[in-house]
């Protein structure tokens, strides 16, 4: 198996990632297992700086 540090999400859906954002709100909130909201906030903080727009903006964008 190749082994790799980093994976790349260019094509992925909007829908895909939506629905990722928000199983790990969703786990976060329910196991109360911060890592999981954690890791969603990563995400959307990284993905609205590369989309130069606040978070909530980007989940809107998601959400269209």
């Amino acid at each position: 198996m190749r082994e790799f540090d980093k994976i790349s999400i260019q094509e992925m859906s909007k829908e895909d990632m939506l629905m990722i954002i928000e199983a790990l709100e969703y786990t976060g909130t329910h196991t109360k297992v911060e890592a999981f909201i954690e890791l969603k906030n990563s995400i959307l903080k990284e993905l609205s700086a590369l989309a130069d727009t606040t978070e909530e903006e980007f989940v809107q964008y998601l959400n269209r």
